[in-house]
């Protein structure tokens, strides 16, 4: 029987939920705002000097005639994306080892893939840098790109673990009976079931990725620099452009909140996979 809830409940429900709603959302409005003010509009900031004050877009034109904006977008865009996708190509087969064929040490396994997480990424930034600068990757798309799969694969597998266990085992033991290879098992059984958890997957990590900000920042100065570092360009010794930080921010979060729009039902339905039966 369905549970009733006073109409008391629900206003107070919605009214908190409008309240942390607009918290979460108010940083990005008021950059917004700042991104559509002079300098010294942005600079002074009182609330009736910033919405009696006149509107423009002089900032945007500003931040691309100084740098360059689509190179920096596409630098996110291949780093975002490709670590995401090379860590899926290891993290599927993982988690269906620990999920199909777990042992005595798979929670162990998992709790010190997640405990990797825990540690500062400063403790290990001399080592990696120095590695990166011996290699030739220092300043590459591919060595961030292996940095970012490497820094969320723990995340992912942890997240296709859960999935996974939820898929019955009786499936795949009959497409093994049927004669399916463990390739065939992994691509046209258990990936086709889980396609709701890899895309929320998918997308969680494109989202972290994106918004990595201490390894773009140490790791990268011009060639590979992604929206996180022409972001940072806009603080230097001789001050800090409001305007312009803000037209700046509000043109590298915009690709990524656009992505969120439109895929939130499938995010929300790839974090719910399994949890109702």
């Amino acid at each position: 029987m369905a549970r009733s809830v006073s109409t008391r409940s629900k206003v107070l429900n919605t009214a908190v939920a409008g309240t942390l709603g607009f918290l979460m959302v108010f940083p990005i409005l008021w950059i917004l705002i700042l991104s559509l003010k002079t300098e010294e509009d942005a600079i002074r900031a009182p609330l009736e000097v910033l919405f009696n004050s006149g509107w423009t877009f002089d900032s945007y034109g500003a931040v691309q005639a100084r740098s360059d904006y689509f190179k920096h977008f596409f630098n996110s865009v291949i780093i975002s994306v490709g670590s995401t996708f090379l860590g899926l190509m290891i993290a599927i087969p993982a988690a269906w080892a620990m999920a199909f064929v777990p042992g005595k040490r798979t929670k162990d396994v998992l709790m010190w893939m997640l405990s990797t997480k825990m540690l500062p990424p400063v403790g290990v930034l001399v080592p990696i840098y120095l590695i990166f600068r011996d290699t030739g990757l220092l300043d590459s798309r591919l060595g961030l790109t292996l940095v970012l799969m490497l820094i969320n694969m723990p995340i992912i597998i942890w997240m296709l673990y859960t999935y996974f266990r939820e898929i019955p085992g009786e499936i795949l033991e009959a497409a093994r009976m049927d004669g399916a290879s463990l390739r065939s098992e992994i691509l046209y059984v258990l990936t086709p079931m889980a396609v709701p958890g890899i895309a929320s997957t998918v997308l969680l990590n494109i989202i972290l990725a994106w918004n990595e900000a201490f390894w773009t920042l140490n790791l990268t100065a011009a060639k590979a620099a992604p929206l996180t570092a022409f972001i940072a360009s806009y603080s230097s010794p001789e001050g800090l452009f409001y305007a312009k930080l803000s037209a700046a921010s509000i043109m590298a979060i915009a690709p990524i909140l656009i992505l969120g729009w439109f895929s939130q039902k499938q995010l929300v339905r790839g974090l719910t996979f399994g949890a109702v039966k």
